[in-house]
C-alpha cells in the first residue's frame, strides 16, 4: 500500500519546513484543492503547488474539488501536478476533463462522494489511472471515516479485474480505520492523523506497518 499525504492541516506559514522531514516516507503529496462552491470551504490553488514543486520530486496528487475542473487543468499540470483526479459530481463533461489531463500527458483520476452510487463511474473506467474514493463529504479534514464505503471498495476491487486502474480512499484513515481499507486499496490519503501527531515519522511508518 501506498501513502499520499494530505497537506491541508500543516501549518501553511511553515509548510516546506514541515513538510521536507516527511517526503522519503510518502509515496505521493496530497493536494486539496476547494473553491468554496463545489465543497464548503476554501483551501489554496496554482501557487502553493507551484512553491512546494521547487523543493522536492515526490509525486504530486491533485485533488479538484471544484466546480470546473476542467478549465484549470491546463494551470495545475503547468505547476507540477503529477496527477490529476476530478470529481464526477462537478459541471464539467467527465470525458473531456479526462481528454484534457491526458493532453498534458497527467495521469488522470476520478473521485466519488461516498453517497454517489459506483455504477456511474463504470463507463470511464478504461480511460483512468485511478478511482478516489471519499469516506468522508469532501471539505474538511479531521472527519470520521464513513465505513459505508466498505462495499463499495469491494465492488471496485473486484473491476480491477477487469480494468487498469487503481483504487485510492481518501478520509479519516489513521492506525484505527486503515485496517478496514488495507486490502481494498492500493494508496491510502492521510492528513489529520500525520499533521496532529506528536511523532510524523513514526505514525506514517506504523500506517505502513
Amino acid at each position: 500500500m501506498k501513502i499520499s499525504l494530505s497537506i491541508l492541516d500543516f501549518d501553511f506559514s511553515n509548510l516546506a519546513n514541515e513538510l521536507e522531514p516527511l517526503y522519503p516516507y510518502i509515496d505521493y503529496l496530497h493536494m486539496d484543492v476547494m473553491d468554496g462552491n463545489f465543497v464548503p470551504n476554501l483551501s489554496f490553488g496554482v501557487p502553493i503547488i507551484k512553491s512546494l514543486r521547487k523543493q522536492t520530486k515526490v509525486l504530486f496528487d491533485t485533488h479538484l474539488m471544484i466546480t470546473n475542473p476542467k478549465d484549470f487543468i491546463n494551470d495545475f499540470a503547468n505547476a507540477g501536478s503529477d496527477l490529476i483526479t476530478f470529481h464526477y459530481e462537478s459541471n464539467s463533461d467527465v470525458l473531456q476533463t479526462i481528454k484534457a489531463i491526458k493532453a498534458k500527458n497527467k495521469q488522470v483520476g476520478l473521485s466519488i462522494k461516498p453517497n454517489t452510487e459506483l455504477g456511474v463511474i463504470k463507463p470511464y473506467l478504461e480511460h483512468l489511472d485511478l478511482v478516489l474514493v471519499m469516506s468522508v463529504e469532501p471539505g474538511f479534514g479531521g472527519q470520521k471515516f464513513m465505513t459505508s464505503v466498505i462495499d463499495k471498495l469491494r465492488s471496485l476491487k473486484e473491476l480491477q479485474k477487469e480494468y487498469d486502474f487503481k483504487i485510492f480512499v481518501d478520509g479519516g484513515i489513521n492506525l484505527d480505520t486503515i485496517s478496514e481499507v488495507k486490502d481494498l486499496c492500493d494508496t491510502v490519503i492521510v492528513g489529520s492523523c500525520i499533521a496532529k501527531s506528536t511523532d510524523r515519522i513514526n505514525t506514517l511508518l506504523d500506517l505502513k506497518r
